[in-house]
């Protein structure tokens, strides 16, 4: 009896060592419907236990892959309120955008908006404030400022190797007709200040840094680059191969079109660090007369 209880007293204090010496205070469970918070939260390498639209996340985002525990929501702007209450999140993260739904989650779990692509602020300051907030949210304070600070770092190293280049259009397709070019307030914009590259777009744009235009507005800028952010919408690829408005254009005629794989433009750090990793790469690959005008 006597050695029985001395055995669950070692026991009893063998736990609370582990617990003093090697335990750490347990992590937030969190969820989320917008992608950027979800892309700052991988990378920080917090516990997400939802997403919304897996699929399309990984099509427009690429990288960091959500992962597979991660359950699907559902569409963004109508999440799985059912699923998402079996998940039991301690908070469930979202940006104004869908602040309409905030009622709802509410009922679920505390939710937490965190602003991105303000009018009037500095998207890169943006960008690394919004980390910080995410940081401490998640309990990952140490890894936001270490991913910020890998940020800087990584801009600083590819500002060294990148070529010089003609001023870059930064586009992404709407229809074969249409497309989104990126300018002040957005993220790619942010990246090539960082990376010293010029960009060529200098109309106005919206609060998400972008001007929505026909393709014809290319034309004003015949020694640009053009830069392609996939993914294209289905059958555009083909449709241009058959537009002669889209072929006419100076920097497709003279093949000065580079092809990047998905970037998500509305992006944080992750997606920052991934521009200017596949920017760079494409520039270096690129053949000298892509790279400069005639």
């Amino acid at each position: 009896m006597r050695c029985s209880a001395v055995s669950s007293l070692i026991t009893r204090i063998g736990l609370l060592v582990v617990c003093l010496l090697g335990g750490s205070p347990a992590q937030a469970q969190l969820a989320t419907i917008d992608w950027t918070v979800a892309e700052t939260l991988i990378a920080l390498d917090a516990p997400i236990v939802g997403g919304a639209q897996k699929q399309a996340y990984h099509e427009w985002v690429g990288e960091p892959r959500l992962p597979d525990e991660a359950a699907d929501l559902g569409l963004r702007s109508q999440p799985n309120m059912e699923l998402l209450a079996k998940m039991q999140p301690e908070r469930t993260l979202i940006s104004p955008m869908f602040a309409g739904l905030t009622s709802r989650l509410e009922r679920i779990a505390p939710v937490t908006s965190v602003e991105l692509y303000t009018p009037g602020s500095d998207t890169w300051e943006e960008m690394q404030s919004i980390t910080e907030q995410i940081g401490e949210l998640a309990d990952r304070a140490p890894q936001a400022a270490q991913l910020i600070e890998q940020t800087h770092s990584l801009m600083a190293r590819l500002r060294d190797e990148r070529p010089d280049t003609a001023p870059l259009l930064m586009i992404q397709f709407m229809d074969a007709r249409h497309v989104r070019v990126f300018g002040d307030n957005s993220l790619y914009n942010a990246v090539l200040e960082q990376l010293a590259l010029p960009n060529a777009w200098d109309q106005e744009t919206n609060a998400w840094g972008f001007s929505l235009v026909g393709v014809e507005a290319l034309a004003r800028y015949p020694d640009a680059t053009l830069v392609i952010v996939d993914p294209l919408p289905t059958g555009v690829e083909a449709q241009l191969a058959e537009s002669g408005l889209w072929q006419q254009l100076p920097s497709v005629k003279n093949d000065r079109l580079l092809r990047l794989p998905p970037v998500w433009s509305f992006g944080a750090l992750p997606s920052a660090q991934r521009f200017a990793r596949e920017l760079v790469a494409a520039l270096e690959d690129a053949p000298k007369e892509t790279l400069s005008p005639e």
